[in-house]
């Protein structure tokens, strides 16, 4: 998959055309220097090094600045040539777009793009772009190039006059400005069989095979991975040439396919049993076994015919080792996967943090983005609004939180890529553990099979007891505890064993859910508790509006906690009795817990 363009704003001069691009350019993120643009996606201190970063993890940059910028930061990084991202140069007010780097790895083709969508030209430098109309080392979708490294010595040859002979069919070569001609001394060879290139023969592999497989519950990954190497192997035909991995869709979830497929490179599909039967008739070894276990005469031929469509044919039988089973189709043309059978669904389960953009994760923000359904109760959705691409949202309820996790699940299990949005950490008093008690469940408290069969991301967020110690210091210094005050799941006499519990055991508490409209003695009920055990200056914080607007933290002591300061969106953290209140220059109080550090130095002494 293509990465997401980063767009690199300096000044508050590019951000109306940053965020024009970014409206216009699929998954795209602005990146803006902290000091000059701090409302951008991802902010940065070091320009150079954020350029090198972006470049090293092959992402294509867009920098709204002056070429030379670029040039200078990258220029360490450009010793090897082949394979960099594309990186453009772009005027401010969009007049100019020129691909600096990466020209035939997607550079022209995307600066072509922002070129057709700012109306504006662009300034294509590339003599074989140029010359012919087609970039030998940046073949289309659905098509790859076998040997990339000689390609300057053709494109030298043919700059130079030599011509081009087509062996095979490739519509796209076919329409360019190649010079063809039948001696041409330049091969352009299309197969999808294994093929040695050279200084004058560019070899071109089709991704019009399919790779149909099936195994056994629990096979072992390098057992079907050594498989399929040797039916390629025997067959002569190229790893390139495979456009994706297929089977039954009761092994969306088996480890060694998912394996299979990363080996590869590949995406993995899956068909349901009854699209599997309708190819019974074009099978070479239909099973009656198979056809009785999972309701289709066979998977691996079954499921590769059904991906090469109906003028694709068998190019390789059904083959067996002890636990799996392999076939190969061939179609007509490069296909396209987005149209066959269904990827495997997945549930990102995700944590974003108190509220604040600073503190959620990367991890987040790329799961968000990559997600095409986001669920979740409505304010979580507002939060995370900066991120949204055109997602369909599924707005809950607060107390909605089952029917909200099952519906996640639910869209998984059709191949959707899913968000369920949480705030603060996703297993912390959130919607993790409930996913997975779902999953759990049996009887009519149970999820679809194919629900059961999704893929589950668990993306950790800070948690507001996280984000309310440092704030106020650092009260979690040493062993604490979390305990909710809700006693909707959990009785209220469990609640009090609990807390009896961490005050005898002197940790510091963090209180989630203190107070709510129908809840409000339980937070004064829990600080009498407390109070038996600790001394009077015992530190407590209160902290509302965690990264909101409105955010408040405050430092009280035990003796003098007021609950009435208190609301539905306050966590309340009290500590030991060896936290401490020390005041710094600002006049503001910290609390921490110490360790016991200051025993150790003594010791030392």
């Amino acid at each position: 998959m293509v990465k997401a363009p980063a767009i690199v704003v300096l000044g508050p001069s590019g951000l109306a055309m940053a965020r024009r691009l970014k409206a216009a350019l699929p998954r795209a993120e602005v990146h803006g220097l902290r000091a000059r643009t701090p409302d951008c996606d991802i902010v940065f201190d070091d320009t150079g090094a954020h350029l090198r970063d972006l470049f090293a993890r092959g992402r294509p940059i867009v920098g709204l600045c002056a070429a030379g910028i670029l040039i200078r930061a990258l220029a360490p990084l450009l010793s090897d040539t082949h394979g960099v991202p594309p990186v453009l140069a772009m005027a401010e007010d969009g007049s100019a777009v020129v691909p600096l780097l990466g020209g035939l790895h997607g550079a022209n083709d995307l600066a072509r793009e922002i070129a057709a969508l700012m109306d504006t030209r662009a300034a294509v430098t590339t003599a074989g772009d140029l010359r012919f109309g087609v970039a030998l080392d940046d073949p289309p979708a659905g098509w790859h190039l076998a040997n990339p490294g000689d390609v300057k010595a053709v494109s030298a040859a043919l700059l130079a006059g030599a011509s081009a002979r087509l062996n095979g069919t490739a519509p796209w070569l076919a329409a360019s400005g190649l010079p063809f001609a039948k001696d041409g001394r330049i091969e352009l060879r299309v197969s999808e069989t294994r093929q040695s290139g050279s200084a004058e023969r560019l070899v071109y592999h089709p991704a019009r095979l399919v790779l149909g497989v099936g195994c056994e519950r629990g096979c072992g990954a390098q057992e079907l991975i050594d498989l399929v190497e040797g039916v390629l192997a025997a067959a002569g035909l190229a790893p390139q040439a495979l456009a994706c991995v297929v089977s039954l869709d009761l092994k969306a979830d088996e480890a060694a396919v998912a394996a299979l497929a990363e080996h590869y490179g590949l995406p993995a599909r899956f068909f349901d049993a009854a699209r599997l039967n309708a190819e019974a008739g074009r099978l070479a070894n239909p099973s009656d076994l198979v056809l009785a276990e999972v309701g289709c005469p066979g998977v691996a031929e079954g499921a590769a015919l059904a991906a090469a469509g109906s003028d694709g044919e068998l190019l390789v039988e059904k083959t067996k080792s002890q636990r799996a089973t392999c076939a190969i189709a061939r179609a007509t043309a490069p296909i396209d996967v987005a149209a066959v059978g269904a990827p495997r669904g997945r549930l990102s389960v995700v944590g974003i943090g108190p509220g604040a953009e600073d503190w959620r994760s990367g991890e987040a923000a790329r799961l968000l983005r990559q997600a095409g359904d986001w669920v979740g109760y409505g304010l979580y959705l507002d939060i995370v609004a900066d991120l949204a691409g055109g997602q369909t949202q599924h707005r809950f309820a607060l107390g909605e939180e089952e029917a909200r996790v099952r519906h996640a699940l639910e869209l998984a299990a059709t191949g959707r890529d899913v968000a369920l949005v949480c705030s603060g950490d996703a297993g912390i008093y959130a919607m993790a553990a409930l996913v997975y008690e779902l999953l759990d469940a049996s009887g009519a408290a149970a999820v679809s099979p194919a629900a059961r069969r999704a893929e589950i991301v668990v993306a950790p967020g800070i948690s507001a007891l996280q984000a309310a110690a440092a704030r106020a210091g650092a009260p979690l210094g040493h062993d604490f505890c979390a305990i909710s005050l809700s006693d909707l799941l959990t009785p209220w006499g469990v609640i009090e064993q609990r807390l009896e519990a961490a005050a005898a055991g002197d940790f510091v508490v963090a209180f989630y859910n203190p107070k709510s409209q129908r809840r409000s003695d339980q937070i004064v009920r829990a600080m009498r508790i407390l109070a038996n055990k600790r001394p009077p200056q015992t530190p407590v914080i209160v902290a509302s509006k965690l990264g909101r607007e409105g955010e408040s933290v405050r430092v009280r002591r035990l003796d003098r906690f007021d609950a009435e300061e208190v609301d539905m969106l306050t966590l309340v953290i009290v500590g030991s009795s060896t936290s401490r209140v020390v005041t710094l220059g600002d006049g503001r109080p910290r609390v921490y817990t110490p360790r016991g550090y200051e025993k150790k130095r003594r010791a030392a002494e």
